[in-house]
């Protein structure tokens, strides 16, 4: 697990702590971006390499099973080989790996590039944030926090738009080779500005604990995310990933329940903490109603409204800009403001946001979507600091390690979950709005008897029942979005009663921000 938490600050002036700073933060916006900068190159990937929709998914799905599968025993890898150590190993092999990517000329080799990129990229978000917790002082803490949780989002509100640049202007390979010069600076600066921790090469590792926990969390991805290509159980693919899920899941758990505690690879005492248990609930619903949202932003812009990547990428931004500007504010707040008030202010103004868009149509105007974003994204950044607060405030010290790690995890099956449900249930909503509205094209429908309908929506010729398919199902999307909109808003607001579950600190200090946030 992420040793972030361990870290007991600076309590003197660090040398050089703007360039250490830099040079992680980099390390972590190299990471962050990749999560999402192949997404839109995906197209010209499958081209390139003679494949079919449903092989050039692999190329997403195995890079986000190795991160997630990675992320939890970082933390025991700094601590048996030294930090820096790790960390300039994940930068090289990530660096390594997209080089690879780049220059893979079929569909295997590039899966497999992908996989390496995700096993060596897991490292990184978490060991940098703990080289920050190290250099600054607690006191200082909530405003590098708040610049870390910047660096994290800059990849989903970033990717895709330099994703689509770069493969229009360029080449799809370039989605790759950008990590070059990124980590070539990050590896570079960390060599010469970082110091090394002390390795404890007694540290031993918990197999049995790790390898089933490992197994269910790739069984979920797999299940998430190919869930939707193959109809769910109707598939005897995804019948597998639930029942190995289920099996690798229940086998973590005896384990973890029936082993010493501080031999475990996860602590079950704590989950007897009260505000850590209803944190790792409100992370999971951060993933689902941020990330899902993201997700579906996209394709809303590009497809129902036409705009051009770059466009949808612009429109988009000002969302990243309300969340920076908020995890600044809040990192001055947090220690004079209850986080509880914080916290439930976040989760109004995103549900807010969620409501404004359950309104929305593809007439809607593009200022109306510049600042419903920024409502979103200042939602988020009232969300992400506070939140973190609560969770460790009343952690013991010994366990925030493993916490950080689960913490982290839940917000990434959070995301993982939301994505898919959001995916299936616009589909299906999408086939249930067309069934309901085609329901009133019939030849009897007075409204056919007008000549200008009549002459190009007659349905009793070929090309007025194409032309009437395409305006349903038209319409059939937009109402399909709008009851995912309409979901994320109750979930939201379902979770905000739980704020009341929250203890307050005896005393909200900085040094409480660790967390990781990949």
């Amino acid at each position: 697990m992420a040793d972030a938490a361990s870290a007991g600050g600076a309590d003197a002036p660090v040398a050089n702590r703007g360039a250490i700073t830099a040079c992680v933060i980099l390390a972590v916006i190299m990471q962050a971006l990749d999560t999402t900068i192949a997404n839109v190159a995906l197209p010209y990937i499958q081209g390139s390499v003679s494949a079919s929709a449903d092989q050039i998914n692999w190329v997403l799905t195995s890079y986000i099973v190795a991160a997630a599968i990675m992320t939890p025993p970082s933390g025991f890898l700094s601590n048996r080989f030294g930090r820096k150590r790790v960390l300039l190993t994940a930068i090289a092999g990530f660096v390594v790996a997209s080089i690879l990517c780049g220059i893979a000329q079929s569909l295997l080799e590039i899966v497999g590039f992908r996989l390496l990129q995700g096993l060596f990229g897991a490292a990184l978000v978490p060991l940098s944030q703990g080289i920050l917790l190290d250099i600054y002082t607690h006191e200082e803490r909530g405003s590098a926090m708040a610049l870390f949780g910047v660096s994290v989002m800059v990849g989903p509100v970033l990717g895709p738009v330099m994703g689509g640049w770069l493969t229009e202007n360029l080449s799809w390979r370039w989605v790759f080779y950008i990590n070059l010069p990124i980590g070539i600076l990050a590896f570079a600066g960390i060599v010469a500005f970082v110091t090394e921790t002390k390795a404890n090469m007694q540290a031993r590792l918990d197999w049995l604990g790790f390898g089933t926990l490992s197994v269910a969390i790739g069984a979920l991805q797999l299940f998430l995310d190919r869930g939707e290509q193959l109809d769910w159980f109707a598939s005897g693919e995804i019948m597998i990933w639930a029942l190995v899920c289920a099996s690798a899941t229940y086998l973590f758990l005896v384990h973890t329940f029936t082993a010493p505690p501080q031999s475990s690879f996860v602590n079950p005492r704590m989950f007897l903490d009260r505000n850590f248990a209803v944190s790792m609930f409100f992370i999971f619903i951060v993933g689902v109603t941020y990330l899902a949202s993201l997700a579906l932003m996209t394709p809303y812009l590009q497809t129902l409204m036409g705009y051009p990547v770059m466009t949808a990428g612009i429109v988009m931004g000002p969302r990243g800009l309300g969340t920076m500007v908020c995890m600044f504010i809040v990192g001055r707040l947090i220690g004079r403001v209850d986080t509880r008030i914080l916290l439930s202010l976040g989760l109004g103004l995103t549900a807010w946001a969620m409501y404004e868009m359950t309104g929305w149509t593809p007439d809607v105007s593009q200022w109306t979507i510049v600042w419903v974003g920024f409502v979103q994204g200042a939602g988020l950044g009232f969300l992400f600091v506070p939140l973190t607060t609560v969770a460790f405030s009343t952690l013991p010290a010994h366990m925030r390690g493993d916490g950080t790690g689960l913490y982290n995890l839940s917000r990434n099956i959070g995301s993982s979950a939301g994505i898919a449900y959001v995916t299936a249930l616009l589909s299906d909503n999408v086939q249930i709005n067309h069934e309901n509205i085609g329901a009133y094209v019939t030849p009897f429908n007075r409204a056919f008897d007008d000549p200008a309908v009549h002459d190009n929506l007659n349905p009793l010729l070929a090309s007025g029942r194409a032309a009437l398919d395409e305006i349903i199902t038209h319409q059939a999307t937009i109402i399909a979005y709008i009851d995912d909109f309409k979901f994320m808003m109750l979930l939201t607001l379902v979770a905000m009663p739980l704020v009341l579950l929250l203890r307050r600190p005896a005393s909200p200090a900085p040094t409480d921000h660790a967390v990781v946030m990949e």
